[in-house]
């Protein structure tokens, strides 16, 4: 059975929303859930003063209304299935550890920043610092997927340790800011200073793009783990290509400063 929570009214502040995880609601009753206080601009709300409740605790969780000033859904969820109906907040999915986490329309800054596991779904577009680390921290997304429909803000995957992140969209720019490990998958434009001060990790982008000088021409050849990575996102609905599953990738290698380890591919253009 879904849980379903709809907001009452948009909210009048922010509301922060940490604990509406599926693993966190799980086996509450209604009421249990409806007296759970959330940070509503500067003071505490129950639950029931902002959401209706339909159902009572389960792994399958719905939240429907106007969610842009909710911030924080699904961050830390550790397992279950999240479905935000509408455009989301801030933060959305943010240190994420398991589970599914789905977005219906365009979700704010910070999502999937600093995720550990899991599957984060955008179907509209993201804001900046997908799956990036926050100010003050070194580290990033450090495991799962996340998988964007439409486009991605600046400052995408930075600071990335591990896991995949795919855009349809146009990747905004200085994307795979110092990251160290990882896959950043662009099928839109590629914005301006991408891979800055990149360790190791990898971008692979389908159209061409203006890289930084401490970037160099390395060789042309089909990457066998683009193959896979391709292929699992056409699993995962993006439109991926038999061309681009079976293409040529130009490799550059950067960043420069940091020892050259990091790589970023573009598809060569067909003959």
């Amino acid at each position: 059975m879904t849980l379903t929570l709809t907001v009452r009214a948009a909210p009048a502040a922010p509301v922060l929303a940490e604990a509406l995880c599926p693993d966190r609601l799980a086996g509450l009753s209604r009421p249990e859930i409806e007296r759970l206080e959330l940070w509503h601009g500067n003071r505490r709300a129950a639950v029931g003063e902002l959401f209706v409740v339909s159902g009572a605790g389960a792994d399958d969780v719905r939240v429907v209304g106007d969610l842009v000033r909710v911030a924080g859904l699904g961050a830390g969820m550790a397992g279950g299935r999240l479905t935000l109906a509408g455009t989301a907040g801030p933060h959305v999915g943010a240190g994420m550890r398991d589970g599914e986490l789905v977005v219906e329309g365009d979700a704010g800054g910070w999502a999937g920043a600093e995720m550990r596991g899991g599957r984060l779904v955008v179907r509209g577009s993201a804001g900046r610092r997908l799956g990036g680390a926050y100010a003050g921290s070194r580290a990033g997304m450090r495991g799962g997927e996340i998988v964007v429909h439409g486009a991605a803000g600046e400052e995408a995957g930075a600071g990335l340790r591990r896991g995949l992140i795919a855009v349809a969209g146009r990747v905004g720019d200085a994307a795979g800011l110092s990251a160290l490990a990882g896959t950043i998958v662009a099928f839109g434009t590629l914005g301006v200073h991408s891979g800055a001060g990149m360790r190791r990790a990898s971008i692979v982008t389908m159209t061409t793009a203006t890289l930084l000088p401490t970037y160099a021409r390395a060789c042309t050849y089909r990457p066998p783990f683009v193959r896979l990575c391709l292929r699992r996102l056409r699993e995962l609905g993006l439109p991926v290509t038999d061309d681009q599953i079976a293409g040529r990738y130009t490799r550059w290698s950067g960043d420069g400063l940091e020892l050259g380890r990091g790589e970023i591919l573009i598809l060569e253009a067909p003959r």
